[in-house]
């Protein structure tokens, strides 16, 4: 790279920590962030930049990684869900905001030709600003998310089009090539899509996971990124739709949770650079010459835009409430309208002036949609209570959306060696939902096959964990061999779910303090355990009963790990249920086939009178009844959790199942 290139990238990095920092104190969102770091480092501010083309090229690659990343968290399925959105709504909100920007555009005297490419240059909303939005917000899987997405979808295949159309507007002869030719292109690509997802890229990373190096992993991704990207670039469409379709094509294999998480860290970066080189074009001193009248036409815009969106995505089956946010989230001007400026200035559609006064109000536009978007449910809320028919209320024709709802209580588990698999029969048999996360693709193929909910994933990466829903799981167990990617794992489990519980397991006991530290519940030290099994079976050789190798494994394991979960120094211990009431004990036990309490009531066996042993909650059926009445009637199946002191629950759980304890069966 050209010195002075490194120089420019230095100052933005430096530039944008000083503004982000700022506008983070002063509450303003970090897009904002970036395009006031470009305003200050471009031509028209301070001049800190002067190779604005090579921020733009990292500008381009920010877009090409942003829609990447778009489409490997989408698929041809859910595409396929919203294409009604697609379709109808993005070719009526094409079209009804290039006749509202025609109409406009002649009402203030503008020729007929120029009307029309003002149309074409309103009509286009910024995929990257809306998309990373809403990436930030979690709003992808939400009615609006694919309102908007579908929308931004047609709008650039529409770019396209729009481009091919200057010349024939200016009056020129057709110089963007023959339009049968480009159909083609498309419709080649069309048929080479699908073969790609099906046949070629699950193979390619098949054979590249199975050498476990995770960077030629990151330089596949890319690679196929920019490669899928280039090709579509070269039949006339746009590099950024071209990666959009980079990244459905890899979201339909095993592999694409793994390369989005490869991915996003560099998305960010250049990112970035797109908002700072967005911000590089407006001209401040334009601005404060003509600054009410700029303001006014970026509100008009703001206003026109977000009415004819909304209808758009009404009309297209959406709630009236969800169709005003989605209209409200693509008010602002595109990026890809920067672009078609850029080819009709050439041709005199666009000059002077009026060139500089659209870029000003297109970036105004930009810069207000963060507080639009945030400001849009409040908006929409206040519209519905108004008095509005009920039918209108509730939309056209709701269509499908979004992904099915995520598991919740689920247990998560890490590494599908010989534990993992043990661990996940057992959940299987006791009926607990759970979800595999292993980096031998070799397993997860042939596991996928038979049934298992596995997919290839490095879990010490967040969007692994996201994506195995950490936030609504109960459990999450990590049996890897991997110290520093245990580590990794419990503390980026327990900063993504406070409420998980966390057992891992490691090789020795020297890491245990390290792993309770970083937030693991419960540690299973190999060491210690096989220490443990080789004391139980040397003295069982010498005939000690079985009964006193128990309680003394018991009692070492007890004192063993209460040592090493020993607090610091100062820090009182919170009083736990062990520690506090030492011979009180939760358990639970299954009611068999033909024991003799069935169909007789609580109140019957009198088990708290008698026993001394609580009922707490009965599960049957997978249902969990709390705190049961007296006159609910024992069946087979059902499990009892119950609390007491730990001889007395063994006591009943004997009466309860074989009718006896020595000296008396229940009534």
């Amino acid at each position: 790279m050209h010195p002075l290139h490194l120089n420019d990238i230095l100052v933005i990095i430096l530039l944008s920590v000083a503004v982000l920092y700022l506008c983070h104190r002063m509450g303003l969102p970090i897009i904002v962030g970036f395009l006031l770091t470009g305003v200050i480092a471009g031509p028209h501010g301070l001049r800190l930049v002067r190779e604005i083309e090579a921020v733009k090229t990292l500008a381009e690659t920010g877009i090409v990684l942003l829609l990447f990343t778009i489409g490997i968290e989408f698929s041809f399925r859910r595409l396929l869900q919203i294409r009604k959105t697609v379709l109808l709504g993005g070719s009526l909100q094409i079209a009804l905001t290039v006749l509202a920007g025609f109409a406009a555009a002649r009402l203030f005297g503008y020729g007929l030709n120029e009307a029309v490419f003002a149309g074409f240059l309103l009509s286009l909303s910024s995929t990257a600003i809306v998309m990373k939005i809403l990436q930030d917000r979690a709003e992808m899987e939400t009615p609006t998310g694919n309102a908007a997405l579908g929308m931004l979808i047609f709008q650039d295949m529409a770019a396209i089009p729009m481009m091919l159309a200057v010349p024939l507007l200016a009056g020129t002869a057709q110089s963007g090539g023959s339009p049968a030719l480009l159909v083609a292109k498309i419709i080649g690509i069309a048929f080479l899509v699908p073969l790609l997802s099906r046949w070629f890229v699950p193979r390619i990373f098949y054979a590249i996971a199975r050498t476990k190096s995770r960077e030629l992993f990151l330089i596949t991704t890319i690679a196929l990124c920019m490669a899928i990207a280039w090709l579509t670039h070269a039949t006339g469409l746009s590099l950024a739709l071209g990666a959009f379709l980079a990244g459905l094509i890899i979201s339909e294999s095993e592999y694409s949770h793994q390369a989005l998480g490869d991915i996003l860290p560099f998305r960010d970066v250049f990112t970035s650079f797109f908002f700072v080189s967005i911000g590089m074009l407006l001209d401040i001193g334009f601005f404060l010459q003509h600054p009410l009248s700029l303001l006014v036409a970026a509100l008009l815009v703001l206003t026109l835009k977000a009415l004819v969106a909304g209808a758009a995505a009404f009309f297209s089956g959406l709630p009236l409430r969800a169709a005003i946010i989605a209209g409200i989230a693509l008010a602002q001007v595109g990026e890809f309208s920067f672009i078609l400026t850029e080819t009709g200035v050439p041709y005199g559609l666009i000059s002077g002036e009026i060139y500089q006064g659209f870029l000003t109000v297109s970036i105004l536009t930009m810069m207000a949609t963060p507080f639009l978007i945030a400001a849009a449910p409040a908006i929409a809320e206040s519209v519905s209570r108004l008095p509005v028919p009920p039918r209108l209320k509730q939309g056209m024709a709701p269509a499908r959306h979004g992904k099915p709802d995520p598991l919740e209580n689920h247990l998560i588990i890490v590494g599908f060696g010989l534990n993992g698999r043990n661990l996940a029969r057992a959940a299987r048999a006791a009926g607990i939902p759970y979800l595999i996360i292993e980096m031998n693709p070799a397993a997860v193929r042939s596991e996928r096959v038979k049934g298992e909910p596995i997919f290839f994933g490095d879990a010490t990466q967040e969007a692994i964990l996201l994506h195995a829903d950490i936030r609504q799981a109960r459990t999450l167990v990590a049996v890897i061999n991997d110290p520093a990617a245990t580590r990794r794992i419990t503390e980026l489990a327990r900063r993504l779910n406070p409420r998980i519980y966390i057992l891992v397991r490691t090789r020795f006991v020297s890491e245990i303090s390290a792993l309770v530290d970083l937030g693991a519940n419960d540690v299973i030290p190999e060491e210690f355990e096989t220490s443990v099994e080789i004391f139980s079976r040397i003295l069982a050789r010498y005939f000690i009963p079985k009964e006193e190798i128990e309680k003394m494994v018991i009692g070492i394991r007890s004192e063993r790990y209460e040592m090493f979960r020993t607090l610091p120094r100062g820090v009182a211990p919170a009083c736990t249920l062990k520690s506090c009431l030492p011979d009180l004990e939760i358990a639970s036990f299954r009611i068999e086939g033909g024991a003799p309490v069935i169909g007789k009531t609580i109140q019957e066996t009198e088990m708290r009178k008698r026993h001394g042993v609580t009922l707490l909650a009965v599960n049957r059926n997978a249902q969990i009844t709390t705190n049961p009445s007296a006159d609910m009637e024992f069946a087979a199946g059902d499990i009892l959790f119950v609390v007491g002191d730990a001889k007395n629950i063994q006591q009943v759980r004997l009466i309860f199942n074989q009718g006896q304890d020595g000296q008396e069966s229940p009534p």
